[in-house]
Parts: C-alpha cells; sequence; structure tokens
C-alpha cells in the first residue's frame, strides 16, 4: 500500500511538473499567435515613448515596494528591509518552480526563523496576509461592478460575480468573527482540525496529532491582538499593493494606444478584479498562459482589438510577473550575506501544514 501511494505521488508531482511548460508552449506559441499579430504587437510596445517607459518602470517600482510595508504590518518586529528579502525571495520561488507555493513557505519559513520569529508569529502574519488579499479579491468585483452601473454598463454576469464574492466574503467575516469572539467555539474547532489531521496521519502509517485545541486558543489570541493593534495599516497598505498593481495594468493599456473610449478604466478594473479573483489559488506558478488568456479576452470584450489586447497584457505580465523573478535570486542572496539580522532559531525549522494554504494568495 506504501509503495502504490509512492507512486501515485510521483506520477502526481511528474505530470504537475509537464503541466507548467506544456501550458506556458500552448499559450504562448499556440494560441496567442493565432489570434493576434505578434509583430504588431512587439512594434506597439517597442513603441513606447521613453517617457512612458520611465512612467511604468517607476510604476513596476512601486507595485514591488508597496507590498513590503503589509508584510511588515502583520509581521510585528519585521523591519522593512527584511519584508523585502522574504518578500521577493519567496514571490520568485513561487512564480518559478512546480509546486512553488509549498517551497515558497519553506522559504519564508526559514527566514523569519533565521531572525528569530516563532511558529506561531509566522503562521498568524501568513493567515493575516492571506486574509487580507482574500477580502480584496472578493470585495474589488463589486467595486468594479458599481462602477459600471454608474457608466452605465454592467451586465448581469458581471452582478452574480460580484454577488457571490461578497457573500463568499461575508461568510469568511462571520466564521472569523465567531472563532475569535468564542473561546470555546476556538477550542473546539481546533480539537476537530486534530482528529482530521490525526485520521490522515493515520492512514499514511503515522501517529497521531496533539494539542492543537490550546494551540488553536494561543493562535486566537495571538491574532486578536495583531488586528486590534495592526488591523487598519494592513488593510491600508493591501489597498495600496493592489492599486499599484492595476496602475500598471491601466498605463500598459493607455500606452500602446488602447483609449478610454474603448475601454474605460472602470472596465480596466473590472477586468483587473475578476481575473485576480478566478486566479487567487494557482493551477501553476502565477498561472502563466491562463491569467494572458484571461486578461485579454476581457480587454477585449470591453471593446479593444485583439492584437493592442495582447501587447498591453504581455506587457503588464511581463513588468509585474517576470522581471520580480531575477530580483527574488539578489534577496536571496542578501539574506544569506546578511549575517547580522541572525537570530537563535527558537523553534524547529518545520512550517506547519495549514499555512501552505495561504502561500499563493499574495500577488
Amino acid at each position: 500500500m506504501g509503495t502504490e501511494h509512492s507512486t501515485a505521488r510521483k506520477v502526481a508531482r511528474f505530470c504537475r511538473a509537464l503541466l507548467f511548460p506544456a501550458v506556458v508552449a500552448a499559450v504562448f506559441f499556440g494560441v496567442l499567435p493565432r489570434i493576434a499579430n505578434m509583430n504588431q504587437v512587439w512594434a506597439s510596445i517597442r513603441s513606447l515613448t521613453w517617457q512612458q517607459t520611465l512612467i511604468l518602470l517607476f510604476l513596476t517600482a512601486l507595485n514591488i515596494v508597496t507590498y513590503w510595508p503589509m508584510l511588515v504590518a502583520a509581521m510585528p518586529g519585521l523591519t522593512l528591509g527584511q519584508a523585502a528579502v522574504v518578500c521577493q525571495t519567496s514571490t520568485s520561488v513561487a512564480m518559478t518552480l512546480p509546486v512553488g507555493g509549498a517551497i515558497a513557505v519553506g522559504v519564508s519559513y526559514g527566514m523569519y526563523t533565521s531572525w528569530g520569529f516563532t511558529t506561531a508569529e509566522v503562521a498568524r502574519s501568513a493567515m493575516a496576509t492571506f486574509f487580507a488579499n482574500m477580502t480584496f479579491k472578493l470585495i474589488l468585483p463589486a467595486v468594479a461592478l458599481l462602477l459600471l452601473v454608474l457608466e452605465g454598463d454592467a451586465s448581469g454576469g458581471l452582478l452574480a460575480t460580484a454577488i457571490l464574492g461578497l457573500a463568499v466574503f461575508a461568510a469568511c467575516v462571520v466564521v472569523l468573527i465567531v472563532l475569535f469572539r468564542d473561546e470555546q467555539v476556538t477550542r473546539r474547532a481546533g480539537r476537530t482540525a486534530g482528529r482530521i489531521a490525526s485520521r490522515a496521519r493515520r492512514s499514511f502509517g503515522r501517529g497521531p496529532v496533539h494539542g492543537w485545541e490550546e494551540t488553536a486558543i494561543r493562535f486566537r489570541g495571538m491574532s486578536v491582538s495583531l488586528l486590534r493593534e495592526r488591523g487598519a495599516p494592513l488593510a491600508l497598505a493591501e489597498v495600496v499593493s493592489q492599486l499599484a498593481v492595476f496602475s500598471v495594468m491601466l498605463s500598459s493599456i493607455r500606452f500602446v494606444g488602447i483609449p478610454n473610449s474603448q475601454v474605460t478604466i472602470a472596465e480596466a478594473l473590472a477586468v483587473f478584479a475578476f481575473v485576480r479573483l478566478a486566479s487567487a489559488m494557482p493551477i501553476i506558478p502565477g498561472n502563466v498562459g491562463l491569467a494572458e488568456l484571461g486578461y485579454i479576452g476581457g480587454i477585449h470584450l470591453a471593446g479593444a482589438a485583439l492584437t493592442p489586447a495582447t501587447a498591453a497584457v504581455l506587457l503588464f505580465r511581463f513588468l509585474t510577473y517576470f522581471l520580480q523573478i531575477p530580483l527574488g535570486g539578489l534577496t536571496y542572496l542578501v539574506w544569506r550575506r546578511k549575517t547580522g539580522w541572525r537570530a537563535g532559531v527558537r523553534v524547529a525549522a518545520t512550517p506547519p501544514a495549514y499555512q501552505q494554504d495561504a502561500v499563493q494568495a499574495a500577488r
């Protein structure tokens, strides 16, 4: 039985490793050349003026740095420099490797613990940033819908999606309020989670887990304290960070020649909101290829031709996705060399499993 499980896991990992390059090749070498004139796409990008290029580079830098304060807000004691290092390094890992999300969790955990943070603090930070990201991604479609309604351009499909997003957000808020307000509910939730984890471990021949009730109580107390003290800065940092990403997308749309008469700001925001929500949990690293098709399709439906829409999206994704990958390599070297930041590791360097669901919600 154990051998069969091991073989199945290896096959699954192999298939996931192949899925990434297969999707990228299919989209960039199969689909895009069929729907757009790629020579005109590259000509549009090359025709950017130096002023437009400087604006895009400034907005790209703003997009990168505005995420760091959210990590600082979610992790008391973290410096902005440390936030930059852990953010960019883990982002590059998540963006490039199959199952990169899980590996990025380990990378982040190793960095945090090397600076003296505990397992509970790392878990609290991961859950806080995860909730902030998902909150924004669930609310933004409703905001975009409101703007479209004001423009007189809202469809039933957009309305249904926005209402669904708000309903999911409301349900999450209710669950969190119940967990944080009532210690007994938190205790029961920890006990139930422990039982489920123990059963899952038994299927792999491992022993049961212990102490999850008390861990849940401690985690509840830490989370309530964090929200009370840093909830507002965390929310503000999330809004600024996500709007910085959108500013790169909107500028890319305008600079390749798509005017407001074809794609309004509200329509661009709606495309941004729905694609971000749909790709909140990536199927492959960064949803490369899939996200591009989503953005191109949305901009085209809004009124732009396919070729300029493709040019805008490829420019936007290069600046917000591909450009960040080498930066993560540099920040990793900073972490290795910046030994003055190091502190005694107070916990075993093995991240708890529940952190892995949160890693891909960021950016």
